[in-house]
Protein backbone atom coordinates (compact mmCIF):
# COMPACT_ATOMS: atom_id res chain seq x y z
CA UNK A 1 0.00 0.00 0.00
CA UNK A 2 1.63 3.38 -1.37
CA UNK A 3 1.21 6.36 1.16
CA UNK A 4 -1.33 8.09 -0.63
CA UNK A 5 -3.67 5.17 -0.26
CA UNK A 6 -2.95 4.31 3.06
CA UNK A 7 -3.59 8.08 4.13
CA UNK A 8 -6.97 7.82 2.64
CA UNK A 9 -8.12 4.50 3.78
CA UNK A 10 -7.06 6.40 7.62
CA UNK A 11 -9.56 9.05 6.23
CA UNK A 12 -12.08 6.51 5.07
CA UNK A 13 -11.80 4.94 8.74
CA UNK A 14 -11.99 8.01 10.39
CA UNK A 15 -15.61 8.89 8.65
CA UNK A 16 -17.28 5.66 8.99
CA UNK A 17 -16.70 6.27 12.78
CA UNK A 18 -18.66 9.81 12.69
CA UNK A 19 -21.45 9.70 12.52
CA UNK A 20 -23.16 12.74 11.32
CA UNK A 21 -19.87 12.97 8.67
CA UNK A 22 -20.85 9.00 7.48
CA UNK A 23 -24.45 10.33 6.95
CA UNK A 24 -23.59 13.09 4.78
CA UNK A 25 -21.22 10.90 2.98
CA UNK A 26 -23.62 8.29 2.41
CA UNK A 27 -25.56 11.27 1.32
CA UNK A 28 -23.30 12.24 -1.24
CA UNK A 29 -22.29 8.47 -2.48
CA UNK A 30 -26.46 8.07 -2.87
CA UNK A 31 -26.79 11.10 -4.94
CA UNK A 32 -24.10 9.93 -7.05
CA UNK A 33 -25.70 6.14 -7.65
CA UNK A 34 -28.95 8.00 -8.48
CA UNK A 35 -27.55 10.12 -11.04
CA UNK A 36 -28.64 13.17 -9.24
CA UNK A 37 -27.00 15.73 -11.44
CA UNK A 38 -29.01 14.66 -14.59
CA UNK A 39 -32.16 13.91 -12.38
CA UNK A 40 -31.57 17.67 -11.73
CA UNK A 41 -30.85 18.71 -15.11
CA UNK A 42 -34.01 17.18 -16.46
CA UNK A 43 -35.84 19.07 -13.75
CA UNK A 44 -34.37 22.29 -14.37
CA UNK A 45 -35.20 22.04 -18.21
CA UNK A 46 -38.65 21.08 -17.46
CA UNK A 47 -38.94 24.01 -14.88
CA UNK A 48 -37.32 26.75 -17.39
CA UNK A 49 -39.63 25.70 -19.88
CA UNK A 50 -42.99 26.29 -17.53
CA UNK A 51 -41.54 29.46 -15.89
CA UNK A 52 -40.75 31.14 -19.86
CA UNK A 53 -44.66 30.33 -20.90
CA UNK A 54 -45.56 31.43 -17.69
CA UNK A 55 -44.02 34.76 -18.33
CA UNK A 56 -45.38 34.27 -21.64
CA UNK A 57 -48.68 33.94 -20.52
CA UNK A 58 -48.75 36.45 -17.74
CA UNK A 59 -47.28 39.11 -20.35
CA UNK A 60 -50.21 38.20 -22.47
CA UNK A 61 -53.01 38.83 -19.96
CA UNK A 62 -51.42 42.00 -18.62
CA UNK A 63 -51.37 43.20 -22.02
CA UNK A 64 -55.23 42.64 -21.89
CA UNK A 65 -55.32 44.30 -18.64
CA UNK A 66 -53.60 47.00 -19.59
CA UNK A 67 -54.90 48.35 -22.45
CA UNK A 68 -57.22 51.19 -22.69
CA UNK A 69 -56.84 51.42 -18.65
CA UNK A 70 -54.14 54.47 -17.67
CA UNK A 71 -54.34 53.49 -13.82
CA UNK A 72 -53.76 50.05 -14.44
CA UNK A 73 -50.97 51.63 -16.79
CA UNK A 74 -49.63 53.66 -14.12
CA UNK A 75 -49.89 51.24 -11.35
CA UNK A 76 -47.41 49.06 -13.28
CA UNK A 77 -44.82 51.18 -14.28
CA UNK A 78 -45.03 52.15 -10.31
CA UNK A 79 -44.83 48.26 -9.16
CA UNK A 80 -41.67 46.52 -8.54
CA UNK A 81 -42.16 44.76 -11.47
CA UNK A 82 -40.84 47.89 -13.30
CA UNK A 83 -37.49 47.20 -11.89
CA UNK A 84 -36.46 44.49 -13.30
CA UNK A 85 -33.69 44.19 -16.05
CA UNK A 86 -35.12 44.53 -19.56
CA UNK A 87 -38.79 43.80 -18.37
CA UNK A 88 -38.52 47.67 -16.59
CA UNK A 89 -37.23 49.27 -19.58
CA UNK A 90 -39.52 47.82 -22.33
CA UNK A 91 -42.79 48.52 -19.72
CA UNK A 92 -41.80 52.16 -19.34
CA UNK A 93 -41.21 52.57 -22.72
CA UNK A 94 -44.33 50.50 -24.18
CA UNK A 95 -46.90 50.33 -21.51
CA UNK A 96 -49.25 53.11 -23.57
CA UNK A 97 -48.93 50.36 -26.66
CA UNK A 98 -48.96 47.08 -24.95
CA UNK A 99 -51.40 44.79 -26.50
CA UNK A 100 -52.81 41.42 -25.70
CA UNK A 101 -52.58 38.99 -28.74
CA UNK A 102 -54.79 35.80 -28.40
CA UNK A 103 -52.70 33.97 -30.27
CA UNK A 104 -49.81 34.28 -27.98
CA UNK A 105 -51.96 33.50 -24.73
CA UNK A 106 -53.18 30.11 -26.63
CA UNK A 107 -49.70 29.16 -26.99
CA UNK A 108 -48.60 30.25 -23.92
CA UNK A 109 -51.35 28.30 -22.04
CA UNK A 110 -50.32 25.42 -24.57
CA UNK A 111 -47.03 25.96 -23.66
CA UNK A 112 -47.33 26.45 -19.69
CA UNK A 113 -49.83 22.83 -19.55
CA UNK A 114 -46.91 21.19 -21.51
CA UNK A 115 -43.82 22.15 -19.30
CA UNK A 116 -46.00 22.14 -16.02
CA UNK A 117 -47.28 18.50 -16.79
CA UNK A 118 -43.53 17.83 -17.42
CA UNK A 119 -41.85 18.89 -14.34
CA UNK A 120 -44.59 17.30 -12.64
CA UNK A 121 -43.82 13.89 -14.57
CA UNK A 122 -39.85 14.39 -14.17
CA UNK A 123 -40.30 15.07 -10.39
CA UNK A 124 -42.19 11.79 -9.92
CA UNK A 125 -39.59 9.67 -11.72
CA UNK A 126 -36.74 11.05 -9.87
CA UNK A 127 -38.47 10.07 -6.15
CA UNK A 128 -39.01 6.76 -7.93
CA UNK A 129 -34.93 6.60 -8.71
CA UNK A 130 -34.13 8.07 -5.49
CA UNK A 131 -36.16 5.38 -3.39
CA UNK A 132 -34.72 2.62 -6.05
CA UNK A 133 -38.41 1.51 -7.08
CA UNK A 134 -38.58 -1.20 -9.52
CA UNK A 135 -40.31 -0.46 -12.75
CA UNK A 136 -42.64 -3.11 -12.84
CA UNK A 137 -43.91 -1.21 -9.27
CA UNK A 138 -44.04 2.27 -10.81
CA UNK A 139 -47.42 3.80 -11.47
CA UNK A 140 -48.44 4.22 -14.88
CA UNK A 141 -49.75 7.18 -16.95
CA UNK A 142 -53.49 7.71 -15.15
CA UNK A 143 -52.11 7.78 -11.53
CA UNK A 144 -48.98 9.64 -12.46
CA UNK A 145 -51.34 12.48 -13.74
CA UNK A 146 -53.58 12.25 -10.85
CA UNK A 147 -50.80 13.41 -9.03
CA UNK A 148 -49.76 15.74 -10.85
CA UNK A 149 -52.94 17.33 -10.48
CA UNK A 150 -52.58 17.01 -7.16
CA UNK A 151 -49.11 19.16 -7.05
CA UNK A 152 -50.72 21.66 -8.69
CA UNK A 153 -53.04 22.10 -5.89
CA UNK A 154 -50.69 22.15 -3.52
CA UNK A 155 -48.02 24.31 -5.23
CA UNK A 156 -51.18 26.98 -5.64
CA UNK A 157 -51.95 26.75 -1.98
CA UNK A 158 -48.47 27.54 -1.20
CA UNK A 159 -48.08 30.46 -3.23
CA UNK A 160 -51.70 31.34 -1.60
CA UNK A 161 -49.95 30.65 1.91
CA UNK A 162 -46.24 32.54 0.98
CA UNK A 163 -48.44 35.91 -0.54
CA UNK A 164 -50.37 36.21 2.62
CA UNK A 165 -47.40 35.64 5.25
CA UNK A 166 -45.96 38.14 3.05
CA UNK A 167 -48.06 40.48 3.46
CA UNK A 168 -48.56 40.31 7.48
CA UNK A 169 -45.01 40.62 7.35
CA UNK A 170 -45.69 43.77 5.75
CA UNK A 171 -47.74 44.97 8.16
CA UNK A 172 -44.97 44.70 10.48
CA UNK A 173 -42.61 47.82 11.37
CA UNK A 174 -39.73 47.92 8.87
CA UNK A 175 -36.34 46.82 10.40
CA UNK A 176 -33.66 43.89 10.72
CA UNK A 177 -36.22 42.16 13.35
CA UNK A 178 -39.39 42.27 10.58
CA UNK A 179 -36.60 40.73 7.84
CA UNK A 180 -35.44 37.91 9.94
CA UNK A 181 -39.25 37.40 11.43
CA UNK A 182 -40.15 37.20 7.41
CA UNK A 183 -37.43 34.49 6.49
CA UNK A 184 -38.34 32.40 9.34
CA UNK A 185 -41.95 32.99 8.40
CA UNK A 186 -40.89 31.85 4.81
CA UNK A 187 -38.66 28.79 5.93
CA UNK A 188 -41.90 27.71 7.81
CA UNK A 189 -44.40 27.82 4.83
CA UNK A 190 -41.71 26.13 2.55
CA UNK A 191 -41.06 23.08 4.52
CA UNK A 192 -44.24 22.75 4.90
CA UNK A 193 -44.79 22.74 1.43
CA UNK A 194 -42.16 20.69 0.69
CA UNK A 195 -43.19 18.26 2.77
CA UNK A 196 -46.41 18.03 1.43
CA UNK A 197 -45.38 18.01 -2.45
CA UNK A 198 -42.80 14.80 -1.37
CA UNK A 199 -45.98 13.27 -0.04
CA UNK A 200 -47.62 13.59 -3.51
CA UNK A 201 -44.22 12.51 -5.38
CA UNK A 202 -43.22 9.81 -3.61
CA UNK A 203 -44.27 6.20 -3.63
CA UNK A 204 -47.25 5.69 -1.56
CA UNK A 205 -44.82 2.65 -0.02
CA UNK A 206 -42.72 5.24 1.58
CA UNK A 207 -43.58 6.48 5.28
CA UNK A 208 -44.64 9.94 5.74
CA UNK A 209 -42.23 10.32 8.97
CA UNK A 210 -39.41 9.23 6.57
CA UNK A 211 -39.74 12.54 4.56
CA UNK A 212 -39.74 14.64 7.17
CA UNK A 213 -35.97 15.14 7.80
CA UNK A 214 -35.75 16.36 4.02
CA UNK A 215 -38.25 18.66 4.12
CA UNK A 216 -36.90 20.32 7.32
CA UNK A 217 -33.50 20.74 5.47
CA UNK A 218 -35.26 21.58 1.85
CA UNK A 219 -37.40 24.38 3.11
CA UNK A 220 -34.70 26.52 5.06
CA UNK A 221 -32.50 26.38 1.71
CA UNK A 222 -35.19 27.34 -0.59
CA UNK A 223 -35.83 30.10 1.40
CA UNK A 224 -32.09 31.28 1.17
CA UNK A 225 -32.28 30.71 -2.61
CA UNK A 226 -35.13 32.79 -2.66
CA UNK A 227 -33.61 35.50 -0.84
CA UNK A 228 -30.29 34.97 -2.70
CA UNK A 229 -32.71 35.37 -6.32
CA UNK A 230 -33.88 38.44 -5.06
CA UNK A 231 -30.91 40.21 -3.97
CA UNK A 232 -29.11 38.79 -7.49
CA UNK A 233 -31.94 40.85 -9.25
CA UNK A 234 -31.88 43.72 -7.58
CA UNK A 235 -28.38 44.49 -6.97
CA UNK A 236 -26.78 42.59 -10.10
CA UNK A 237 -28.79 42.86 -12.60
CA UNK A 238 -30.70 46.32 -12.14
CA UNK A 239 -27.51 48.27 -14.03
CA UNK A 240 -26.99 45.90 -16.90
CA UNK A 241 -27.33 46.77 -20.55
CA UNK A 242 -30.48 45.82 -22.33
CA UNK A 243 -28.03 42.56 -23.75
CA UNK A 244 -26.12 42.08 -21.22
CA UNK A 245 -29.39 42.41 -18.55
CA UNK A 246 -30.89 39.42 -20.82
CA UNK A 247 -27.88 36.90 -21.17
CA UNK A 248 -27.07 37.44 -17.28
CA UNK A 249 -31.09 37.12 -16.61
CA UNK A 250 -31.64 33.47 -18.73
CA UNK A 251 -27.78 32.72 -17.56
CA UNK A 252 -29.09 33.50 -13.88
CA UNK A 253 -32.15 31.60 -13.84
CA UNK A 254 -31.22 28.83 -14.82
CA UNK A 255 -28.72 28.48 -12.61
CA UNK A 256 -31.05 29.22 -9.64
CA UNK A 257 -33.13 26.37 -10.92
CA UNK A 258 -30.69 23.91 -10.97
CA UNK A 259 -29.31 24.98 -7.62
CA UNK A 260 -33.03 24.41 -6.55
CA UNK A 261 -33.39 20.71 -7.97
CA UNK A 262 -30.29 20.00 -6.48
CA UNK A 263 -31.53 21.12 -3.11
CA UNK A 264 -34.80 18.87 -3.79
CA UNK A 265 -32.73 15.77 -5.06
CA UNK A 266 -30.51 15.83 -2.32
CA UNK A 267 -33.18 16.67 0.55
CA UNK A 268 -34.73 13.35 -1.18
CA UNK A 269 -31.67 11.18 -0.81
CA UNK A 270 -31.22 12.51 2.77
CA UNK A 271 -34.69 10.66 3.31
CA UNK A 272 -33.39 7.65 2.18
CA UNK A 273 -30.14 7.53 3.49
CA UNK A 274 -31.78 8.04 6.75
CA UNK A 275 -35.29 6.08 6.46
CA UNK A 276 -32.51 3.47 5.45
CA UNK A 277 -29.37 3.81 7.16
CA UNK A 278 -27.58 3.46 4.46
CA UNK A 279 -24.41 4.45 6.02
CA UNK A 280 -21.46 4.40 6.65
CA UNK A 281 -20.50 4.31 2.97
CA UNK A 282 -16.50 2.91 1.97
CA UNK A 283 -14.50 5.74 0.09
CA UNK A 284 -12.29 3.15 -1.34
CA UNK A 285 -13.12 -0.42 -2.36
CA UNK A 286 -12.36 -2.78 -1.52
CA UNK A 287 -14.42 -3.86 0.63
CA UNK A 288 -17.76 -2.83 0.20
CA UNK A 289 -19.62 -2.11 3.35
CA UNK A 290 -22.99 -3.28 3.94
CA UNK A 291 -24.74 -0.22 2.76
CA UNK A 292 -22.66 -0.29 0.17
CA UNK A 293 -23.82 -3.73 -0.76
CA UNK A 294 -27.46 -2.60 -0.65
CA UNK A 295 -27.37 0.15 -2.38
CA UNK A 296 -25.37 -1.58 -5.47
CA UNK A 297 -28.49 -4.19 -4.82
CA UNK A 298 -30.95 -1.75 -4.82
CA UNK A 299 -29.61 -0.15 -8.45
CA UNK A 300 -30.20 -3.83 -10.13
CA UNK A 301 -33.17 -4.71 -8.28
CA UNK A 302 -34.90 -0.76 -9.83
CA UNK A 303 -34.30 -2.34 -13.44
CA UNK A 304 -37.11 -4.71 -13.02
CA UNK A 305 -39.18 -4.27 -15.83
CA UNK A 306 -41.98 -6.73 -15.97
CA UNK A 307 -43.77 -9.42 -13.40
CA UNK A 308 -41.97 -12.20 -15.26
CA UNK A 309 -38.85 -11.23 -14.48
CA UNK A 310 -36.72 -11.43 -11.06
CA UNK A 311 -33.41 -9.68 -10.63
CA UNK A 312 -30.82 -11.51 -8.25
CA UNK A 313 -27.53 -10.15 -6.52
CA UNK A 314 -24.32 -11.55 -5.36
CA UNK A 315 -21.23 -10.48 -4.02
CA UNK A 316 -17.97 -12.40 -4.61
CA UNK A 317 -15.41 -12.80 -2.50
CA UNK A 318 -12.26 -11.40 -4.23
CA UNK A 319 -10.27 -11.64 -1.02
CA UNK A 320 -11.73 -8.30 1.05
CA UNK A 321 -14.84 -8.43 0.82
CA UNK A 322 -16.60 -10.93 2.46
CA UNK A 323 -19.21 -13.33 0.05
CA UNK A 324 -22.83 -12.32 0.14
CA UNK A 325 -26.00 -11.80 -1.54
CA UNK A 326 -28.46 -8.57 -0.64
CA UNK A 327 -32.27 -10.04 -0.25
CA UNK A 328 -35.04 -7.94 -0.23
CA UNK A 329 -37.16 -7.75 3.14
CA UNK A 330 -40.38 -6.63 1.31
CA UNK A 331 -39.88 -3.34 2.65
CA UNK A 332 -37.56 -1.76 -0.44
CA UNK A 333 -34.57 -2.53 1.50
CA UNK A 334 -31.62 -4.93 1.18
CA UNK A 335 -30.24 -7.27 4.00
CA UNK A 336 -27.40 -9.38 3.49
CA UNK A 337 -27.92 -13.31 2.73
CA UNK A 338 -26.42 -15.98 2.27
CA UNK A 339 -23.90 -16.77 -1.36
CA UNK A 340 -26.81 -18.62 -3.83
CA UNK A 341 -29.73 -16.88 -2.98
CA UNK A 342 -30.83 -13.74 -4.91
CA UNK A 343 -32.07 -10.57 -3.43
CA UNK A 344 -35.19 -9.07 -5.62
Amino acid sequence: MNPIERALRAVDRTQRRIRPVAATVGVVKKYGDDRGGLLAALITYYGFVALVLLLLLLSTVLGFVLHGRPGAQRAVLDSALADFPIIGDQLRENVHSVRGSGLALAIGAAGLLYGALGIAQVLQHAMAEVWNVPGVRRPGYWPRLARSLLLFAALGTGTVLATASAALVGTAPAGPFARVGGLLLSAVVNTALFALCLRILTPREIGTRALLPGSVLAGPLFTLLQAFGAALVAHQLRHATAVYGFFATVIGLLSWLYLAAQVTVLAAESNVVLARRLWPRSLLQPPLTGPDEEVLASLARQEERRPEQRVEVDFTDDGNAADGNVADDGNGKGSAGPPGRGGG
